[in-house]
Order: C-alpha cells, then structure tokens, then sequence
C-alpha cells in the first residue's frame, strides 16, 4: 500500500516539474508564463486530491477486507477450541466413571476384607 501511494505521489510531483520547467523554456512573457504554472499548478493540486481520495477508498476496502478475513480466522479459532473442549470434558467423564467403578471394586474388597 504505501508503495502504490509513493508511486502516485512520484508520479504527480514528476509531471508537475516537466510542465513547470517546460513551460519555463517556452518562449513566452512573464504574465502568460506564471498564468500557465498558476493553472498547471492547480490541475497538479486537482489531481492529487484525487489520487488520495481513490488512495483512501483502497486503503478502507483492503482494511475492511481484512477485518472481515480476522473476525472469520478469530470465529474459526473459537469454534476449533469449543469442540475440544467438548472433546476434553467427554474423555473426563470417561475417566471419571472408570474411577467411579474402580472406586466401588475397591470399596467392595475393602469390607470383605
């Protein structure tokens, strides 16, 4: 993203100093001269304005896009960690209920002892 910004901004910062220096070179009065860098100056500015705002517009779609993309991954991970522990609790009340058993057995041969 901030290479695609540069690029624009070397881009217009480009084209604004061979018009300015264009115009310059050209062979004409002073007055039509500073009118043409005011005007070549203000379509520079008109532009740019424009490059930012679709600059903005990418950013927030690429930012939206990859919210999206983390809520999906955070939801995957939660719903991962919910069957586990579904798993876990079910192997501990297998085991429980083995102890239970074995617990009984013992309690059993204890008082025939």
């Amino acid at each position: 993203m901030s290479n695609n910004g540069n690029t624009v901004l070397g881009i217009l910062a480009g084209t604004a100093v061979g018009a300015v220096l264009g115009i310059l070179f050209a062979p004409d009065k002073g007055s039509v001269t500073r009118q043409r860098i005011a005007d070549e100056a203000e379509a520079q500015k008109e532009r740019l304005a424009s490059s930012a705002v679709d600059l903005k517009d990418r950013v927030v779609s690429s930012v939206g896009a990859q919210k999206q993309t983390l809520d999906e991954q955070v939801e995957s991970i939660v719903s991962n960690a919910s069957y586990k522990a579904e798993d876990v609790i079910t192997t501990l009340e297998a085991k429980l209920k083995d102890l239970k058993e074995k617990n009984k057995k013992f309690q059993k041969n204890s008082v025939n002892v």
